[in-house]
């Protein structure tokens, strides 16, 4: 028997777990005798990966955040820069975290082992100089967007619009019907989605601003039914706090996970900047993007940005689309404007769903098998 193929992965957060989940069963489908280790999180764990430690220590969002915790990442980078090298896989995929994927893909390819980053940091709206790093520290860059593929053609760095696994898998006409069922929700409930984030920080800091942009909405326009999924046990107990401090005049229901089914059911949605505005794109939900985070790094975020927008739905559009509302500008009242609007404004509604379609092809384009395809290339395995 042949030796089996050895991929090495890393995953930061639940995002990269989806990816990397979806890139595994392709590689296993592709290529009979593959082993897999690194970091990631339940999904890859399920998928076969055996994790070195749990995703969730490397999962921290923002500069000041990270700056408190620099010492133990450092440490865990260490310690799987040196297992990997021991290790000797035939291939290292990091997933997006470029702030700890990029600098350990730069040692492990110093010390011979092939790597592939698999979605693009944003260099291309801040930052443009670590394309040089980058071009250093990877073999071959795959991207989620087709804008971000030119960007390194352009700088001379191999690359591959692969595509996004949620764009396959989520259907182009969402049974939004189907999930109420399955939710237990009536066809005639008026429905909002809150999504305040995956992360202790984000849900601390968006919870109990969504729970009050919510309960002026439903002052204003009549009854809600408001759904939340958390992400985590942790995140659920967060998220209940803020429940019983903002959100008494509400009829809430608190689910488990079930994000997208959540979201498919809604009339709209509020949410973390995050991929989950891709996913609300993509399931056609008229959507409100909100976020706050530590004001320092805020500060140096947005003087380093060459773009004007953070939600995913503009930044694809390239022009003001879905309502962005950032540190001082999310407040109660102008969220609750906004998802007014979204809520009742038919053709804003009609529009929004002819766009997002739109979107939706350009995304859908077999992601994970691209992805697969290109690592068994690099591994030097014929697919």
């Amino acid at each position: 028997m042949t030796r089996p193929l050895k991929v090495a992965l890393l995953a930061g957060e639940a995002s990269g777990d989806i990816l990397g989940a979806g890139l595994m069963q392709a590689l296993k489908k592709q290529h009979p005798n593959v082993v897999f280790a690194g970091i990631g999180g339940d999904r890859m764990q399920a998928a076969g990966l055996t994790s070195r430690i749990p995703m969730e220590r490397l999962s921290v969002m923002g500069i000041a955040e990270v700056l408190g915790r620099l010492r133990e990442l450092f440490r865990i980078r260490a310690a799987f820069r040196d297992w990997c090298i021991h290790w000797q896989p035939d291939v290292f995929i990091g997933i997006d975290a470029p702030d700890f994927n990029l600098g350990l893909e730069r040692q492990l390819r110093s010390a011979g082992i092939v790597t592939i980053h698999y979605v693009s940091p944003s260099v291309w709206a801040w930052r443009k100089g670590r394309v040089k790093t980058i071009a250093e520290s990877v073999d071959h860059m795959l991207t989620l967007l087709p804008f971000e593929a030119e960007f390194y053609r352009e700088h001379q760095v191999p690359v591959t619009f692969v595509g996004h696994t949620l764009a396959d898998q989520l259907p182009m006409e969402p049974d939004k019907a189907a999930a109420r069922a399955r939710l237990g929700l009536t066809a005639d409930e008026r429905c909002l989605a809150l999504l305040p984030g995956s992360r202790g920080g984000e849900v601390g800091r968006l919870a109990p601003l969504f729970l009050q942009a919510a309960t002026l909405l439903q002052q204003e326009t009549g009854p809600l039914t408001v759904m939340i999924p958390a992400a985590s046990v942790a995140r659920q107990q967060q998220i209940e706090l803020a429940v019983r401090e903002q959100g008494r005049a509400l009829h809430i229901r608190l689910f488990d996970g079930q994000s997208t089914d959540v979201m498919t059911a809604a009339d709209a949605v509020l949410l973390a900047s995050g991929t989950a505005t891709l996913e609300a794109m993509l399931l056609k939900r008229p959507m409100v993007v909100a976020y706050r985070m530590n004001p320092l790094s805020f500060w140096i975020i947005k003087s380093m940005a060459t773009t004007p927008w953070v939600a995913l739905p503009n930044i694809l559009a390239q022009e003001d689309w879905v309502p962005e509302r950032l540190q001082a500008d999310a407040t109660p009242e102008i969220l609750a404007a906004d998802l007014a609007r979204a809520l009742s404004d038919q053709n804003y509604r009609r529009q929004f769903e002819e766009r997002a379609r739109f979107l939706h092809r350009k995304l859908a384009r077999g992601a994970d098998d691209r992805a697969a395809e290109v690592a068994l290339r690099l591994a030097g395995v014929a697919s």
